[in-house]
């Protein structure tokens, strides 16, 4: 492969990695002239048209991702049955390099990196992206310890082809979520499940689950809890134990909700070395869990056989078309009070089976006072036991019951239930001033989020720090809401590109300079036999220079020719005599005293002649 040129453009280099799907390699892009990484599918799933398919559609929603924790995805392409993915070209090793290097990292670290995959996540998650193969094989970390996470979606695009190859499931089974091993349907908590796994090795430097066999890992990811990191661990902080038990809980629904809520406690425990909420209000996965679809489908089937054998009876009915329209009535009748007489007879043997048990509601979700008077209407003890905020349920709905629905329960059996009080208020902190890094942390710990993020250039307030915000400071307002923020760029950086000035007239130079918005620097003037005077001959920046906007430019200007120096006449040696006799006559006076002989010679012209009126013009120009 090594020199083989792909879509005309990329340069196979060098075979840098490889993995269960795919060989990756060191390109060149000969149209952009950089460095690329071409990931090129194995052969034997090219054969695969389902997953050809999927592979495109999936990596080319992956090129649509823009994040600093992603790794872009600058093209797809076949050519030749060579299906191959073209992405961004790291420098540096994968974060399961690192970790079999150091062994474990640090809880600085880990948090760090931890926060880095998040944003990653959360970014992939809002564009409706689910990773599904989160593992540190998937995690590039840059010479500057700057995550990169590759492979997003191309996981999903894995039919039954791709499980024939060994080494890809053992890579991945490790970290699968136990809806992934189960076949189930997978959401962004999936990903969450797979990053606490991920934040396990990385604290621990073990994986929680190891197996003879990929089934059997992913077995345990089913059916068996993980041990606590500090029983692995001593000096593992407790804050950062109780996020990774929560993301790697076997029910979904006890996981982080999203990888917002992950952050906040990510950055809680990084900012503020602050504990973290291990709440458990919803259990695990256990067998009575996994039976309880089954025992759904037992019932549609015990429906479904009484619909059947009520079919089969009408059409005898028909058959029978002899006798009277009185025997018709009277059969009717009579299968009327049967049916009901069985209904009344099933329902008193019930009681007298099950006497004082009832089945418990279904309360999620329900109102309150429905709920109220629906448990006691079935002899049941209703007791509000907490009142909480909530973004998932609106004031006064049932959000969490004691005992499960569908659960039998003797009359009189309390049902302790915790209502929402809606989403919590808060108010809006002020902002302006402050540097972005210290806001995202500031909102977090107030349950808001940002908003709409808007740039703009100022010459007064430094870059990052904000300018405004909207809402205004002690608004209140709904726990989750957005806050839109107007962010310093600092200032604005202006250019200009220096024009051409030599030969031209040193006016018309002047002005060209305060056009471009340069400023008129040091002005000097050289005689030259070849220019006539005041044509610039120098400028102290080439000519499409780019330079920032009041740069300096210098100027040589020519003064003209050089002019000649006068000579001395000799005068004759009788004139001489005479003259020195009249000085002599003269007692010394006269130009005794002028201090240097009258040579009549003149300096050069250094200057222009006029230096208060060139002056004056400069500034004018200066001032337009």
């Amino acid at each position: 492969m090594t020199g083989k040129v792909l879509g005309g453009r990329y340069e196979i280099i060098e075979k840098i990695g490889e993995g269960g799907m795919a060989l990756v390699y060191k390109a060149r892009c000969r149209l952009l002239n950089r460095y690329v990484a071409v990931k090129i599918l194995r052969d034997e799933l090219t054969n695969d048209e389902e997953f050809i398919k999927k592979f495109r559609h999936e990596s080319q929603a992956a090129a649509s991702l823009s994040h600093p924790n992603i790794v872009s995805v600058y093209d797809v392409g076949v050519e030749n049955d060579i299906h191959y993915i073209v992405m961004e070209y790291i420098k540096g090793k994968t974060l399961k390099d690192i970790i079999d290097e150091k062994g474990k990292l640090s809880p600085e670290e880990t948090i760090d990196y931890t926060i880095q995959i998040a944003e990653a996540l959360g970014h992939a998650h809002k564009n409706h992206i689910i990773h599904r193969d989160i593992k540190p094989h998937n995690i590039m970390v840059t010479d500057d310890k700057r995550i990169k996470v590759t492979d997003f979606g191309i996981a999903r695009a894995a039919t039954s082809a791709t499980m024939t190859n060994t080494s890809s499931v053992i890579g991945s089974v490790h970290y699968f979520s136990p809806e992934q091993a189960r076949g189930k349907f997978t959401d962004e908590k999936s990903d969450i499940y797979s990053l606490g796994i991920v934040m396990y090795e990385m604290i621990t430097g073990k994986i929680p689950f190891e197996g003879e066999s990929p089934i059997s890992v992913a077995l345990k990811h089913v059916e068996e809890e993980i041990t606590p990191p500090s029983h692995i661990d001593s000096s593992v902080p407790k804050n950062i134990e109780h996020i990774i038990m929560k993301s790697a809980r076997k029910d979904q629904m006890g996981r982080y909700k999203n990888t917002e809520e992950l952050l906040k406690d990510l950055r809680k425990v990084k900012y503020s070395g602050g504990d973290v909420e291990l709440t458990d209000n919803t259990s695990n996965f256990d067998s009575q869990t996994i039976i309880l679809p089954a025992v759904e489908s037992n019932k549609k089937e015990k429906k479904k056989g009484l619909n059947e054998n009520e079919k089969k009876k009408k059409p005898e009915k028909k058959k029978d078309k002899k006798g009277s329209k009185k025997a018709v009535f009277l059969g009717i009748l009579l299968a009327f009070l049967l049916v009901n007489g069985i209904a009344f007879g099933f329902l008193k043997f019930k009681e007298s089976f099950m006497p004082g048990e009832v089945e418990v509601p279904d309360l999620v979700g329900v109102q309150e006072e429905i709920a109220k008077e629906k448990i006691e209407e079935m002899g049941l003890k209703f007791i509000v036991k907490d009142r909480s905020y909530s973004s998932d349920f609106k004031e006064g709905e049932i959000m969490w019951q004691n005992e499960e629905a569908g659960k039998v329960v003797k009359k009189g059996f309390p049902i302790e239930v915790t209502v929402s009080k809606g989403k919590k208020k808060v108010k809006v902190p002020k902002l302006t001033g402050k540097d972005l890094g210290e806001v995202e942390f500031v909102l977090d710990d107030l349950g808001l989020k940002e908003g709409n993020i808007d740039y703009r250039y100022s010459d007064s307030i430094p870059k990052n720090i904000i300018i405004s915000q909207s809402p205004q400071p002690d608004t209140e307002v709904e726990e989750g809401s957005a806050i839109d923020l107007v962010i310093s760029k600092g200032p604005e950086i202006r250019t200009s590109t220096i024009p051409n000035l030599v030969g031209l007239q040193e006016n018309e130079a002047k002005r060209a300079i305060v056009a471009k918005g340069l400023v008129i620097g040091n002005i000097r003037y050289q005689s030259n036999d070849n220019v006539e005077k005041g044509i610039v001959l120098w400028q102290s920046y080439q000519q499409g220079t780019e330079v920032q906007q009041n740069t300096s430019i210098d100027l040589v200007v020519s003064s003209g020719p050089e002019k000649p120096k006068k000579e001395d006449k000799k005068e004759p040696k009788e004139e001489n005599k005479k003259g020195q006799k009249k000085d002599d006559n003269n007692n010394g006076k006269g130009n005794a005293g002028n201090g240097k002989p009258d040579s009549g010679e003149e300096e050069p012209d250094e200057g222009n002649g006029s230096g208060e009126e060139e002056g004056s013009e400069e500034n004018n120009l200066q001032r337009e």
